[in-house]
Order: structure tokens, then sequence, then C-alpha cells
């Protein structure tokens, strides 16, 4: 039971440019019940029908397409993702309260007009994992450190009414402290002992993520390029438990 729900906690990237491959991937990961992550290459390419294909195989999905609009826009999003059925959906904290506000209406409304639906999670992205100190201040124009930016988002995000953020591991203690336990953390940025960075710049081990009370990891590369995913996926989960 302990391996269950911590595998519920690792959302598994489903970079991709088709269904099939992804189609691969999760045939081969059967019986893990793991989150599901569809970002903007595989839903793209696959469309709606492959986040209700996940659904009917029983898994939770985290629609990964960062809404960035204004408010309207984003309500109008929300309310079609609702409608998809998948368990959380993220946008941007950039965006302002207002427009994250805008995703709650949405949700609101799908809900009310669909007794059958259930209400996704909603997060907002504070910083991307990619994001270092330098980009942050010299090309993105925010000044400070990158933690300090991370957090006010995250007290932004927790007065529009969302459920949590996405954020690097590093950061997870400071949100915890400044919003709350319960509002929840969602970490990319995840490379397992022995793994490469890539183009992550903030990041932590499964252990360490989790002992810092994150509430869900999300791994792509290190599962999805590995010759023999499952066992990737299975000492990533062992990794956490330890």
């Amino acid at each position: 039971m302990r391996t269950n729900n911590i595998a519920g906690r690792l959302m598994v990237a489903l970079d991709y440019s088709s269904a099939e491959e992804a189609r691969l991937l999760i045939d081969r990961l059967q019986g893990i019940p793991c989150y599901m992550k569809v970002g903007m290459q595989l839903y793209y390419a696959a469309g709606p029908d492959f986040v209700r294909e996940l659904k009917h195989k029983g898994y939770n999905v985290f629609l990964d397409l960062k809404m960035h609009d204004i408010p309207n826009t984003v309500k109008g999003g929300a309310n079609s993702i609702t409608r998809l059925g998948v368990d959380m959906f993220n946008v941007h904290a950039a965006g302002g309260v207002l427009m994250m506000k805008a995703a709650r209406e949405g949700v609101n409304e799908a809900l009310a007009q669909d007794a059958s639906l259930t209400a996704p999670l909603i997060i907002a992205v504070t910083q991307l994992t990619s994001t270092d100190q330098r980009t942050l201040n010299e090309e993105i124009g925010i000044p400070g450190a990158v933690e300090e930016t991370v957090v006010r988002y995250a007290r932004r995000t927790l007065e529009a009414g969302l459920d949590g953020v996405v954020a690097s591991p590093l950061e997870v203690n400071a949100i915890k402290d400044a919003c709350g336990t319960e509002f929840k953390t969602v970490t990319p940025g995840i490379r397992p002992q022995g793994s490469e960075k890539g183009d992550q710049s903030r990041t932590l081990t499964p252990g360490e993520a989790i002992r810092r009370g994150t509430d869900f990891i999300v791994v792509g590369r290190p599962i999805t390029a590995n010759a023999d995913p499952r066992r990737a996926a299975e000492q990533i989960i062992e990794e956490m438990t330890i």
C-alpha cells in the first residue's frame, strides 16, 4: 500500500510526438499506478481523445498546457479542460490574479453545467526549472533571487484560490512555509541518482524532493529515454520511499 501511495505521486511526462509512441511506454508501465502528464507536444499531436484514452485506462492525468492569456480566454479553456475529465491542469502565475481566478471560474461553470464532472486541481507555473538566476534577471527582467520570485507567485496563486504551484524542488520548503502544507507543489527538475541534468538547472533526486515535502514529482527523460523504462520507474519509486 505504501508503494502504491508513493507511485501515485510520480508523474511520468509523456513527451512524445505521437500517441503511438506514448502507448508503447504506457504498455511497459502497465500496473504502476502513476500519474500521466500530457504536455504540449503530445496534446497538439494526439488531441483530447488521447486524454480520454488515458482516463479510460484508469490513470490520473495532469494536462500541462500552461495557459497564459487574457482572463476570458483562460476561463473558456478551463471550462473545456474540466469537461475533458483531467485531474489537474495548469496556468502561468505570471498572468496575474485575475487570470488565475478566471481559470477557477471556468472550472466552476463546467461543474455547474454537468454534475457528473469532478473538479480538477488547478496549479500555476511559477518559474520554469530551466530558469537560472541570470535568465530571470537579465532576460525575463525580474530582479531578485529565483526563490523570492517563486514564493511571490505562489502567494498570488493562493490569493487567486488555486490549489498549488509548479516549482523546482529547491523551493518547496519556502512555498509550504508561505502558503501552508495543504498548498500543493508539483516539482519537475527531478533527476535520479547518476542521471544527467539535461536542460534543467534547479534539480534534486526523487528522494530529496519527497523529503522536502513535495506532493508530486515529474520525471520525463530518465524514464522515457531509458532502455528499460519500467525498471527506471520502479527505481525512482524506490528512491521516493527511502
